[in-house]
């Protein structure tokens, strides 16, 4: 009859109804998930915020932090250290201390970081610089190797500086890490033990991010890390030179050393109708050293390799560069001064230059 429902008609709605419930089953399980990884997150990210509630502005928690075992400790420089330009001076007059040492080796640094961690440029240069051969392997591509070889190198120099009285601020993981204050630390008490010829950047430090766990907790504090003092308490160190007896006990004798400086400069400047009557400004934006340099080697320096009338800082320390690169073509050691110092008016600096020059070139005619 027509008021009996067929097994055709009653079928289908039985079938949708058992798929519609396995999809709600399907769907409340994938909302369930949904929100249990949301309130993971959630609470991880309310766990770094309490962990490190006082880290400096720009300063980020990475993963490995969280992962730290209880009462390790982690540190990393606060970004605008890093950026700080006396801090960049002195990372590149550490590098070009390097690449002027190891010349012979065809070794060029670029970046201290990348380039001193696995120990190779650091052999290198305690070799150069103390005439002794390590006992490591030349090349080492593994993290092992490299560690082993850092090993050797570190304990030669800490057996070196120890005795003298040095901070290790220093050692294997952290060099390995690419901790470039450590680096930094470990380049400029080398420098400094043997009296390397450059200046180091005066007054240089950094803040560090240091991180603690304690009790679960991470904690943070700012430290700030001293890595350079005074050029004087730098060369306090080593035997003082000359000039600094000359300025600190005698400076009555010093318009005596002044006068002879400019009499001798003189003598050739002449020649080009120039004059010196002012040691510490005349010769700090490097143009009279240029041609000093070219009437004592008796050639022309082509104008376009320098700045004839320079206009600001960089162009006047250029100068004073390439002057120093022609003493050195002329057979003279790199002056220990560096070309900052004499740009920026210091004394000794520029009476050290000077009286370099003196010393070799003053029977020249």
């Amino acid at each position: 009859m027509s008021g009996t429902p067929t097994a055709s008609a009653t079928l289908p709605p039985t079938k949708m109804k058992k798929e519609e419930s396995f999809l709600g089953k399907l769907g409340g399980t994938l909302v369930r998930k949904k929100k249990s990884k949301e309130v993971s997150d959630l609470h991880e990210e309310g766990k770094n915020a309490i962990n490190a509630p006082m880290l400096p502005s720009g300063t980020d928690i990475h993963p490995e932090d969280t992962l730290m075992e209880e009462n390790a400790e982690r540190y990393m420089i606060n970004p605008p250290s890093r950026e700080c330009p006396k801090f960049k001076d002195l990372q590149k007059v550490l590098i070009d201390w390097i690449n002027s040492e190891l010349e012979e080796d065809r070794i060029i640094v670029k970046d201290l970081e990348e380039d001193c961690y696995d120990g190779q440029v650091l052999q290198k240069l305690f070799e150069k610089l103390s005439g002794r051969k390590l006992n490591v392997a030349e090349v080492t591509q593994s993290e092992i190797g490299q560690k082993q070889k850092l090993q050797t190198v570190l304990e030669a120099v800490n057996e070196l500086l120890r005795p003298h009285g040095w901070t290790l601020e220093w050692s294997v993981d952290t060099i390995h890490s690419k901790n470039l204050v450590a680096i930094v630390y470990l380049l400029v008490a080398l420098a400094m033990h043997f009296q390397a010829p450059i200046r180091l950047p005066e007054h240089v430090s950094v803040q560090l991010v240091v991180i603690k766990k304690r009790e679960g907790i991470l904690q943070t504090a700012v430290v700030t890390k001293e890595l350079t003092t005074t050029t004087e308490m730098m060369l306090g160190r080593f035997e003082r030179d000359a000039f600094d007896t000359l300025l600190d006990h005698a400076p009555d004798k010093l318009n005596v050393v002044k006068t002879s400086l400019i009499t001798f400069v003189n003598k050739h400047l002449n020649k080009l109708n120039l004059e010196v009557t002012e040691l510490e400004s005349q010769f700090a934006d490097g143009v009279y050293l240029i041609l000093l340099m070219g009437l004592l080697e008796d050639y022309f320096v082509p104008l376009y390799n320098f700045f004839l009338t320079p206009e600001n800082f960089e162009q006047k320390v250029h100068n004073v560069a390439f002057a120093f690169e022609l003493m050195q073509d002329g057979g003279l050691k790199k002056p220990k001064a560096r070309p900052e110092d004499v740009v920026n008016l210091n004394l000794k600096s520029t009476l050290r230059v000077l009286y370099n020059l003196f010393t070799n070139y003053k029977n020249s005619e």
